[in-house]
Protein backbone atom coordinates (compact mmCIF):
# COMPACT_ATOMS: atom_id res chain seq x y z
CA UNK A 1 0.00 0.00 0.00
CA UNK A 2 0.94 3.55 -0.60
CA UNK A 3 -0.40 6.33 1.18
CA UNK A 4 1.88 9.05 -0.01
CA UNK A 5 -0.48 11.63 -2.01
CA UNK A 6 -0.30 12.47 -5.71
CA UNK A 7 0.46 15.61 -6.51
CA UNK A 8 -2.95 16.29 -7.67
CA UNK A 9 -4.03 15.07 -3.53
CA UNK A 10 -1.34 17.45 -2.49
CA UNK A 11 -2.11 20.67 -4.16
CA UNK A 12 -5.67 19.78 -3.53
CA UNK A 13 -5.45 19.11 0.22
CA UNK A 14 -2.95 22.36 0.72
CA UNK A 15 -5.90 24.64 -1.22
CA UNK A 16 -8.75 23.60 0.79
CA UNK A 17 -6.56 23.84 4.05
CA UNK A 18 -5.85 27.73 2.78
CA UNK A 19 -9.64 27.99 2.36
CA UNK A 20 -10.71 26.39 5.49
CA UNK A 21 -8.06 28.12 7.55
CA UNK A 22 -8.73 31.80 5.83
CA UNK A 23 -12.64 31.52 5.99
CA UNK A 24 -13.75 28.81 8.93
CA UNK A 25 -12.54 31.43 11.87
CA UNK A 26 -14.03 31.55 15.20
CA UNK A 27 -16.32 34.51 14.93
CA UNK A 28 -17.33 33.27 11.61
CA UNK A 29 -18.47 30.09 12.58
CA UNK A 30 -19.76 31.45 14.86
CA UNK A 31 -21.65 33.79 13.66
CA UNK A 32 -23.59 30.80 11.35
CA UNK A 33 -24.93 29.30 14.23
CA UNK A 34 -25.96 25.62 13.52
CA UNK A 35 -26.57 26.45 9.69
CA UNK A 36 -24.17 26.18 6.89
CA UNK A 37 -21.70 28.48 5.55
CA UNK A 38 -22.90 29.71 2.12
CA UNK A 39 -19.65 32.03 0.97
CA UNK A 40 -17.79 29.01 2.47
CA UNK A 41 -19.41 26.61 0.29
CA UNK A 42 -19.10 28.89 -2.77
CA UNK A 43 -15.71 29.60 -2.42
CA UNK A 44 -14.94 25.43 -2.16
CA UNK A 45 -16.75 25.15 -5.54
CA UNK A 46 -15.72 27.99 -6.91
CA UNK A 47 -11.76 26.56 -6.47
CA UNK A 48 -12.91 23.18 -7.76
CA UNK A 49 -12.65 21.14 -4.91
CA UNK A 50 -15.46 19.86 -5.13
CA UNK A 51 -15.64 18.86 -8.74
CA UNK A 52 -11.87 17.61 -8.31
CA UNK A 53 -13.27 14.28 -6.27
CA UNK A 54 -13.84 12.96 -9.49
CA UNK A 55 -10.35 12.78 -9.99
CA UNK A 56 -8.29 12.50 -6.59
CA UNK A 57 -10.55 9.78 -5.47
CA UNK A 58 -11.69 8.75 -2.24
CA UNK A 59 -7.96 9.04 -0.62
CA UNK A 60 -7.90 12.35 -2.42
CA UNK A 61 -11.70 13.33 -0.50
CA UNK A 62 -10.43 11.81 3.27
CA UNK A 63 -7.12 14.35 2.79
CA UNK A 64 -9.80 16.93 1.96
CA UNK A 65 -12.33 16.32 4.73
CA UNK A 66 -9.63 16.24 7.46
CA UNK A 67 -8.83 19.88 6.29
CA UNK A 68 -12.40 20.69 7.05
CA UNK A 69 -12.37 18.55 10.26
CA UNK A 70 -9.25 20.66 11.46
CA UNK A 71 -11.66 23.69 11.41
CA UNK A 72 -15.03 22.31 12.18
CA UNK A 73 -16.02 24.45 9.32
CA UNK A 74 -20.06 24.09 8.57
CA UNK A 75 -20.20 23.59 4.88
CA UNK A 76 -22.34 20.56 3.01
CA UNK A 77 -18.88 19.70 1.42
CA UNK A 78 -18.68 15.57 3.08
CA UNK A 79 -22.15 14.95 2.23
CA UNK A 80 -22.02 16.47 -1.36
CA UNK A 81 -19.23 14.57 -2.73
CA UNK A 82 -19.69 11.15 -0.89
CA UNK A 83 -23.85 10.82 -1.33
CA UNK A 84 -23.83 12.80 -4.46
CA UNK A 85 -20.06 12.53 -6.18
CA UNK A 86 -18.91 9.76 -5.36
CA UNK A 87 -22.53 7.70 -5.26
CA UNK A 88 -23.03 8.35 -8.64
CA UNK A 89 -19.55 8.23 -10.23
CA UNK A 90 -19.39 4.67 -8.98
CA UNK A 91 -23.35 3.30 -9.55
CA UNK A 92 -25.15 6.26 -11.25
CA UNK A 93 -26.08 5.62 -14.88
CA UNK A 94 -24.42 7.29 -17.83
CA UNK A 95 -27.63 9.65 -18.44
CA UNK A 96 -27.70 10.57 -14.22
CA UNK A 97 -23.91 11.00 -14.25
CA UNK A 98 -24.32 13.66 -17.44
CA UNK A 99 -26.59 15.30 -16.06
CA UNK A 100 -26.29 15.65 -12.54
CA UNK A 101 -22.22 15.34 -11.76
CA UNK A 102 -21.79 19.23 -13.46
CA UNK A 103 -24.04 20.42 -11.11
CA UNK A 104 -22.72 19.30 -7.78
CA UNK A 105 -19.48 19.71 -8.77
CA UNK A 106 -20.43 23.90 -9.42
CA UNK A 107 -22.44 23.67 -6.25
CA UNK A 108 -25.64 24.40 -7.82
CA UNK A 109 -26.74 21.04 -6.62
CA UNK A 110 -26.05 20.03 -2.90
CA UNK A 111 -26.77 16.05 -1.95
CA UNK A 112 -27.20 14.35 1.54
CA UNK A 113 -27.89 11.16 2.33
CA UNK A 114 -30.26 9.49 4.45
CA UNK A 115 -28.04 6.83 6.07
CA UNK A 116 -27.63 4.24 7.13
CA UNK A 117 -30.73 2.35 6.09
CA UNK A 118 -33.26 1.89 9.25
CA UNK A 119 -36.10 0.11 6.67
CA UNK A 120 -38.15 3.64 7.84
CA UNK A 121 -38.88 3.66 3.84
CA UNK A 122 -40.95 1.76 1.62
CA UNK A 123 -40.66 1.47 -2.30
CA UNK A 124 -43.00 0.57 -4.98
CA UNK A 125 -41.88 -0.88 -8.36
CA UNK A 126 -42.41 2.37 -10.38
CA UNK A 127 -40.20 4.49 -7.71
CA UNK A 128 -43.04 5.95 -5.20
CA UNK A 129 -41.52 6.48 -1.51
CA UNK A 130 -42.93 6.58 1.48
CA UNK A 131 -41.42 6.66 5.52
CA UNK A 132 -39.69 9.00 7.14
CA UNK A 133 -35.75 9.75 8.19
CA UNK A 134 -35.77 11.93 11.31
CA UNK A 135 -32.23 13.28 11.37
CA UNK A 136 -30.73 13.72 7.85
CA UNK A 137 -27.40 15.91 8.48
CA UNK A 138 -27.38 18.77 5.71
CA UNK A 139 -30.70 18.36 4.80
CA UNK A 140 -31.50 22.04 4.92
CA UNK A 141 -29.19 22.54 2.23
CA UNK A 142 -29.76 19.15 0.20
CA UNK A 143 -31.46 19.80 -3.53
CA UNK A 144 -31.38 16.20 -3.61
CA UNK A 145 -31.10 13.10 -1.24
CA UNK A 146 -29.93 9.93 -1.45
CA UNK A 147 -32.64 7.60 0.23
CA UNK A 148 -32.33 3.70 0.78
CA UNK A 149 -35.78 2.01 0.95
CA UNK A 150 -35.91 -1.23 3.17
CA UNK A 151 -34.68 -3.48 0.92
CA UNK A 152 -31.50 -1.67 0.09
CA UNK A 153 -31.98 -0.38 -3.06
CA UNK A 154 -30.73 3.24 -3.52
CA UNK A 155 -32.82 6.00 -5.03
CA UNK A 156 -32.41 9.97 -5.22
CA UNK A 157 -35.11 12.20 -4.38
CA UNK A 158 -35.25 15.94 -5.19
CA UNK A 159 -36.39 17.59 -2.19
CA UNK A 160 -38.67 20.37 -4.06
CA UNK A 161 -40.70 17.38 -5.57
CA UNK A 162 -44.15 16.48 -4.62
CA UNK A 163 -44.56 14.34 -1.52
CA UNK A 164 -41.05 15.10 -0.10
CA UNK A 165 -41.59 17.45 3.20
CA UNK A 166 -38.50 18.77 5.27
CA UNK A 167 -38.56 20.39 8.86
CA UNK A 168 -34.95 21.45 10.20
CA UNK A 169 -33.69 19.59 13.55
CA UNK A 170 -31.24 20.13 15.83
CA UNK A 171 -27.97 17.40 16.20
CA UNK A 172 -25.47 16.87 18.33
CA UNK A 173 -23.41 19.10 15.65
CA UNK A 174 -24.39 22.07 13.83
CA UNK A 175 -24.83 19.99 10.71
CA UNK A 176 -27.84 21.87 8.90
CA UNK A 177 -29.49 18.71 9.46
CA UNK A 178 -33.18 18.45 9.20
CA UNK A 179 -36.02 15.74 9.01
CA UNK A 180 -37.43 13.89 6.05
CA UNK A 181 -40.84 12.60 5.02
CA UNK A 182 -42.35 11.41 1.88
CA UNK A 183 -45.28 10.71 1.05
CA UNK A 184 -45.71 9.13 -2.11
CA UNK A 185 -42.47 10.79 -3.46
CA UNK A 186 -40.92 10.32 -7.09
CA UNK A 187 -37.61 9.34 -6.76
CA UNK A 188 -35.21 8.22 -9.48
CA UNK A 189 -33.31 4.57 -9.20
CA UNK A 190 -29.17 4.44 -8.52
CA UNK A 191 -27.57 1.34 -9.67
CA UNK A 192 -28.88 -1.63 -11.18
CA UNK A 193 -32.13 -3.15 -10.46
CA UNK A 194 -31.38 -6.52 -9.70
CA UNK A 195 -31.97 -7.21 -5.60
CA UNK A 196 -27.99 -8.34 -5.36
CA UNK A 197 -26.73 -5.56 -7.23
CA UNK A 198 -28.93 -2.78 -5.38
CA UNK A 199 -28.33 -4.56 -2.18
CA UNK A 200 -24.22 -4.09 -3.24
CA UNK A 201 -24.65 -0.57 -4.42
CA UNK A 202 -25.91 0.07 -1.05
CA UNK A 203 -23.43 -1.58 0.79
CA UNK A 204 -20.45 0.06 -1.14
CA UNK A 205 -21.97 4.19 -0.71
CA UNK A 206 -22.58 2.91 3.15
CA UNK A 207 -18.31 2.09 3.36
CA UNK A 208 -17.70 4.80 1.21
CA UNK A 209 -19.43 6.98 3.70
CA UNK A 210 -17.49 5.48 6.60
CA UNK A 211 -14.27 5.66 5.24
CA UNK A 212 -15.07 9.41 4.12
CA UNK A 213 -16.49 10.29 7.31
CA UNK A 214 -13.17 8.77 9.54
CA UNK A 215 -11.42 10.97 7.61
CA UNK A 216 -13.16 13.81 8.99
CA UNK A 217 -13.33 12.80 12.46
CA UNK A 218 -8.94 12.34 11.88
CA UNK A 219 -9.32 16.22 11.29
CA UNK A 220 -11.75 17.00 14.21
CA UNK A 221 -9.21 15.48 16.69
CA UNK A 222 -6.30 16.81 15.22
CA UNK A 223 -7.66 19.75 15.21
CA UNK A 224 -8.67 19.37 19.26
CA UNK A 225 -5.27 18.08 19.95
CA UNK A 226 -3.99 21.09 18.44
CA UNK A 227 -5.80 23.59 20.87
CA UNK A 228 -5.00 21.65 23.63
CA UNK A 229 -1.42 21.63 22.40
CA UNK A 230 -1.36 25.61 22.21
CA UNK A 231 -3.32 25.94 25.05
CA UNK A 232 -1.24 23.84 27.54
CA UNK A 233 1.69 24.73 26.94
CA UNK A 234 0.98 28.64 26.92
CA UNK A 235 -1.09 28.52 30.38
CA UNK A 236 1.04 28.52 33.37
CA UNK A 237 0.35 26.54 36.73
CA UNK A 238 2.87 26.76 39.76
CA UNK A 239 5.13 29.24 37.44
CA UNK A 240 5.34 26.15 34.68
CA UNK A 241 3.37 25.59 31.80
CA UNK A 242 0.92 22.75 32.04
CA UNK A 243 2.16 21.18 29.47
CA UNK A 244 5.26 20.12 31.80
CA UNK A 245 3.15 18.33 33.60
CA UNK A 246 3.47 14.29 33.35
CA UNK A 247 -0.44 13.39 33.35
CA UNK A 248 -0.55 16.10 31.25
CA UNK A 249 1.78 15.03 28.70
CA UNK A 250 0.23 11.48 28.99
CA UNK A 251 -3.01 12.14 28.51
CA UNK A 252 -2.40 14.53 25.23
CA UNK A 253 0.14 11.46 23.82
CA UNK A 254 -2.65 9.25 24.04
CA UNK A 255 -4.71 11.20 22.21
CA UNK A 256 -2.05 11.84 19.66
CA UNK A 257 -2.18 7.92 19.21
CA UNK A 258 -5.80 7.45 19.17
CA UNK A 259 -5.86 10.37 16.06
CA UNK A 260 -3.13 8.60 14.13
CA UNK A 261 -5.22 5.26 14.42
CA UNK A 262 -7.96 6.96 13.04
CA UNK A 263 -5.78 8.50 9.81
CA UNK A 264 -3.78 5.61 9.60
CA UNK A 265 -6.98 2.81 9.32
CA UNK A 266 -8.83 5.92 7.04
CA UNK A 267 -6.54 5.96 4.69
CA UNK A 268 -5.73 1.84 4.50
CA UNK A 269 -9.23 2.08 3.49
CA UNK A 270 -9.52 4.71 0.94
CA UNK A 271 -6.65 3.44 -0.75
CA UNK A 272 -7.77 -0.11 -0.69
CA UNK A 273 -11.54 1.34 -2.85
CA UNK A 274 -9.62 3.77 -5.24
CA UNK A 275 -7.56 0.57 -5.95
CA UNK A 276 -10.35 -1.72 -6.39
CA UNK A 277 -9.58 -4.26 -3.75
CA UNK A 278 -11.62 -5.48 -0.84
CA UNK A 279 -11.96 -3.15 1.84
CA UNK A 280 -15.34 -4.06 4.03
CA UNK A 281 -13.18 -5.35 7.07
CA UNK A 282 -11.30 -1.63 6.52
CA UNK A 283 -14.12 0.24 6.18
CA UNK A 284 -15.87 -0.99 9.49
CA UNK A 285 -12.00 -1.10 10.97
CA UNK A 286 -11.53 2.70 10.52
CA UNK A 287 -15.45 3.80 11.21
CA UNK A 288 -14.81 1.71 14.35
CA UNK A 289 -11.48 3.87 15.33
CA UNK A 290 -13.44 7.50 14.10
CA UNK A 291 -16.21 5.95 16.78
CA UNK A 292 -14.09 4.56 20.11
CA UNK A 293 -10.96 6.76 19.76
CA UNK A 294 -12.49 9.61 18.13
CA UNK A 295 -14.97 10.13 21.19
CA UNK A 296 -11.57 9.64 23.58
CA UNK A 297 -9.63 12.42 21.95
CA UNK A 298 -12.35 15.20 21.83
CA UNK A 299 -12.90 14.62 25.47
CA UNK A 300 -9.62 14.87 26.27
CA UNK A 301 -8.94 17.90 23.96
CA UNK A 302 -12.14 19.53 25.98
CA UNK A 303 -10.78 18.03 29.41
CA UNK A 304 -6.94 19.54 28.66
CA UNK A 305 -8.49 23.24 28.95
CA UNK A 306 -9.55 22.87 32.33
CA UNK A 307 -12.16 24.89 33.25
CA UNK A 308 -12.12 26.93 29.70
CA UNK A 309 -13.09 23.53 28.28
CA UNK A 310 -16.67 23.81 29.77
CA UNK A 311 -16.87 26.85 28.25
CA UNK A 312 -19.74 26.99 25.13
CA UNK A 313 -18.25 29.53 23.33
CA UNK A 314 -14.71 28.27 23.38
CA UNK A 315 -13.31 26.94 20.17
CA UNK A 316 -12.43 23.80 21.71
CA UNK A 317 -16.13 22.77 22.24
CA UNK A 318 -17.30 22.72 18.58
CA UNK A 319 -14.96 19.79 18.50
CA UNK A 320 -15.98 17.71 21.19
CA UNK A 321 -19.92 18.30 19.29
CA UNK A 322 -18.32 17.19 16.09
CA UNK A 323 -16.59 14.21 17.29
CA UNK A 324 -19.18 13.01 19.32
CA UNK A 325 -21.77 13.05 16.74
CA UNK A 326 -19.30 11.46 14.38
CA UNK A 327 -18.95 8.73 17.29
CA UNK A 328 -22.62 7.86 16.53
CA UNK A 329 -22.94 8.79 12.65
CA UNK A 330 -23.41 5.84 10.95
CA UNK A 331 -23.00 3.28 13.25
CA UNK A 332 -21.88 3.37 16.80
CA UNK A 333 -18.39 0.93 18.16
CA UNK A 334 -20.60 -1.71 19.13
CA UNK A 335 -22.55 -1.81 16.19
CA UNK A 336 -19.47 -1.40 13.73
CA UNK A 337 -18.24 -4.02 15.90
CA UNK A 338 -21.10 -6.44 15.37
CA UNK A 339 -20.94 -6.02 11.86
CA UNK A 340 -17.76 -6.45 11.58
CA UNK A 341 -17.90 -10.02 13.33
CA UNK A 342 -20.61 -10.96 11.28
CA UNK A 343 -18.35 -10.01 8.12
CA UNK A 344 -15.15 -12.47 9.61
CA UNK A 345 -17.51 -14.92 10.13
CA UNK A 346 -19.86 -15.25 7.07
CA UNK A 347 -23.03 -14.06 8.69
CA UNK A 348 -25.51 -11.47 7.33
CA UNK A 349 -24.62 -7.78 9.00
CA UNK A 350 -27.73 -6.40 10.71
CA UNK A 351 -26.67 -2.84 9.54
CA UNK A 352 -26.28 -3.17 5.63
CA UNK A 353 -23.19 -4.91 4.92
CA UNK A 354 -19.67 -2.79 3.96
CA UNK A 355 -18.77 -2.09 0.50
CA UNK A 356 -16.78 -4.32 -1.54
CA UNK A 357 -17.32 -6.91 1.25
CA UNK A 358 -15.52 -10.24 1.67
CA UNK A 359 -18.38 -11.73 2.00
CA UNK A 360 -22.15 -11.11 -0.01
CA UNK A 361 -23.71 -8.07 1.65
CA UNK A 362 -27.12 -7.94 2.07
CA UNK A 363 -29.58 -5.38 2.62
CA UNK A 364 -30.73 -3.43 5.78
CA UNK A 365 -33.83 -4.07 6.99
CA UNK A 366 -33.41 -3.26 10.82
Amino acid sequence: MDFHPTEEQAAAAGLAAQIFRDLATHDRLAATGTGSDSELWKALTTAGLTGAVEEVGLLGLVLLLEEQGRTTAQTPYAATCVYGILALTRHGSPEQRARLLPALGSGEAVAAGAFPNRGRITATQDGRLTGTAPAVPWLRDATHVLVPDAAGTLWLVRTDAPGVHTSAVETTAPWSAGSLTLADAEAERVGAPGPADAAEAYADVLAVARIAFAGLQAGVCAGSLARAVEYTSTREQFGRPLSTNQGVMLRAADAYMDTEAIRVTAYEAAWRVDEGLVAGRHALTAAWWASEAGKRVVHAGQHLHGGMGADLDHPVHRHFLWGRQLDAYLGCGSELLAELGALLFGEPARAGGSGNSDHAPEGDGA
